[in-house]
């Protein structure tokens, strides 16, 4: 979607993205390697009941989705960072995950019309419609391009 696309108010929804246990391991591995991302044995015992995902592994998760459904063939080129990151509930292999994206808030930077900056709030939910995670994001886009 280009920057001009957006509006507040707007809803965009992606997925199903299906989490694999290959992938939550294979991620935890490189990235979070705690036992109860990376040892299915284990974490049987564990506080879990099971294997669970890192939450930095759902944050990558929604953030292919996002740009799967809005960023793709954008202006964006970054972002200053988040507001806020809450994981809710535990993702398990075999969770299949939608995003929906509310648009907050589109405009261009005071003094700059060629920057364009859209916050908006992502949540990932389960295929039983529970929220995994909550998080409010910026992106900024560049209007020359």
């Amino acid at each position: 979607m280009k920057f001009a696309e957006f509006h507040a108010g707007q809803v965009i929804e992606a997925g199903p993205h299906e989490v694999t246990e290959q992938a939550v391991v294979a991620f935890a591995r490189d990235f979070d390697p705690q036992w109860f991302h990376t040892d299915p044995e284990a974490a049987r015992a564990g506080r879990w009941g099971g294997l669970i995902a890192s939450g930095w592994h759902t944050c990558a998760i929604a953030m292919r989705l996002a740009a799967d459904a809005a960023l793709h063939g954008s202006e964006s080129f970054a972002s200053p960072g988040v507001d806020h990151i809450k994981w809710l509930h535990p993702v398990r292999p075999g969770d299949r995950l939608r995003l929906r994206a509310d648009i907050l808030d589109v405009r261009t930077a005071t003094g700059r019309p060629t920057l364009g900056i859209l916050k908006w709030r992502w949540t990932l939910r389960n295929q039983d419609e529970v929220a995994v995670l909550e998080t409010q994001v910026t992106s900024l886009f560049d209007l020359t391009a």
